[in-house]
């Protein structure tokens, strides 16, 4: 283990993350809500905190490890949860303790829609733009947007991308070299951004309101500056505008790419993950609307489907913007809608969840357990786009699952010594490690009266659904450690 080359990568990364404390400085002086202080207090901290971490070994000259890798990923998410806390704690508005600050941090920067923060409409823009901003960060990944520049800095990156892209297969990338890897992600990414800001405008937002919506929806993230969040509007127009980019957030980032450099958007329909992710959130859609409107939830069809669709979209894709209180919804659905979480969208997405991919999978190798049942002595692999998975990459996809399942149950029972009750525990826990949001009982609108024990276990939960469950228990293996 290179610890001196960890201690300098993560201080660069700590001195680069104190840059985004200056255009809430900006946003404050804009619209005068005297809030700027915390933030310019906040990048002298971390500024200094980096350069301290990076001055002492920046003339380490060593080749990155995957281990190291896999070190560095999991203490920049987990520094960045307590750093992006910082101007939530010095500032007199919204005036959080630790645990809620860094609560509100690790859930923008890790794309998750849970909050703690009440009365949004009251805060001032600079808070609200921060949350929003702290959201599209962590939506592509920060590590792999800085990865792109630390070309400059003479760092390699393709171990940190390796450990920081979500997915089972880990060893494809769209171009040669890595750097040019995370700007092709970075540019669809603030392609996407752009459109949907436009797009949000035009259908009747202000340019703060639709940039900052922009911020969560691309980065499925769904953080909004209102209490009410997309509901806030009432506009079918702008309901219908977050559906498409929730969806196209929760796309492979790098079948965009392909897509957009081919000019060919049948591209999307060669990918069976894109036709997995496509059905489920078509039929998803289909049932919910169905059944809104047998309950006589809704009257008109059109309201069944845009609530309908809109809902199953924001969940699928791990977004967790409520468009109505779902919590309410009768019988059967609002626990469906928590569980779609756990499928989540597309590997190399910027959603949440297992990933479709990882499903199709595992319901692949079990018809090929129940086929072996008829014909024990049959040759029968695997396949995905007609080509045979290999052994390792099922081997990982089954290790994931089990070790996603038993995490979950710990931390619900976690949260169920901690004193919440089992409507309660299970959906909050799916929503933390699904990087969803929205939760049921005692937790469906704000996490806020949880008891601090609670919060720090969904915190816990926010930030293994981010990294993977493997990046960060691989950490607490005796091999991962030894020489």
């Amino acid at each position: 283990m290179h610890f001196a080359t960890v201690q300098r990568l993560l201080g660069l990364i700590v001195t680069m993350f104190s840059l985004t404390m200056l255009p809430p400085v900006v946003v404050s002086l804009y619209f005068a809500d005297g809030q700027w202080a915390p933030f310019v207090e906040s990048f002298g901290i971390l500024l200094a905190a980096g350069l301290a971490l990076w001055l002492p070994v920046h003339r380490v000259d060593r080749d990155l490890r995957l281990r190291d890798g896999f070190l560095v990923v999991a203490l920049f998410w987990i520094v960045l949860g307590v750093a992006g806390a910082l101007p939530l704690l010095l500032g007199e508005v919204p005036r959080l303790a630790f645990t809620d600050a860094a609560f509100e941090s690790v859930a923008g920067i890790t794309t998750t829609s849970a909050s703690v923060m009440t009365h949004l409409d009251q805060l001032p823009k600079s808070v609200l733009w921060y949350r929003q901003q702290e959201q599209w960060l962590g939506g592509l990944g920060v590590i792999v947007l800085a990865v792109a520049l630390f070309p400059v800095l003479g760092i390699g990156g393709m171990q940190l991308y390796k450990a920081d892209t979500p997915g089972p297969v880990k060893d494809e990338k769209l171009t040669p070299r890595i750097a040019q890897t995370a700007r092709a992600l970075s540019s669809v990414y603030l392609l996407l951004t752009a459109t949907c800001t436009a797009a949000y405008a035009l259908a009747g937002m202000s340019l703060f309101d639709a940039l900052a919506h922009a911020f969560s929806t691309v980065s499925t993230g769904g953080f909004s500056p209102y209490d009410a969040g997309l509901a806030h509007f009432n506009s079918y127009a702008i309901d219908m505008v977050a559906v498409a980019f929730m969806f196209f957030g929760g796309i492979n980032f790098a079948l965009h790419f392909v897509v957009w450099r081919t000019k060919d958007s049948l591209s999307y329909f060669g990918e069976p993950q894109f036709r997995g992710y496509l059905f489920v959130t078509v039929a998803l859609t289909a049932l919910v609307t169905t059944y809104l409107l047998a309950s006589g939830t809704y009257a008109s069809p059109s309201e069944a489907f845009r609530h309908g669709i809109f809902q199953v979209v924001s969940m699928q894709s791990s977004t967790g913007f409520v468009s109505q209180g779902f919590a309410a919804w009768p019988g059967m659905l609002p626990p469906l809608l928590v569980l779609m979480t756990f499928v989540g969208g597309c590997a190399g997405s910027t959603a949440g969840g297992m990933k479709v991919i990882r499903w199709q999978l595992v319901l692949k190798q079990a018809q090929r357990e129940l086929t072996r049942l008829v014909h024990p002595n049959a040759a029968l692999p695997v396949k995905l786009a007609d080509k045979p998975v290999p052994g390792r990459v099922l081997a990982a996809v089954t290790g994931f699952f089990a070790m996603y399942l038993v995490l979950f149950g710990l931390m619900m029972l976690a949260m169920m010594a901690a004193g919440l009750d089992q409507v309660t525990a299970w959906s909050a826990i799916a929503a933390c490690i699904n990087n969803a949001g929205p939760a049921l009982g005692g937790a469906t609108t704000t996490f806020q009266h949880l008891p601090e024990a609670a919060k720090w276990i969904a915190i816990a939960a926010m930030l293994i659904g981010r990294l993977e469950v493997f990046t960060v228990v691989v950490l607490f293996t005796p091999a991962f450690w030894r020489h």
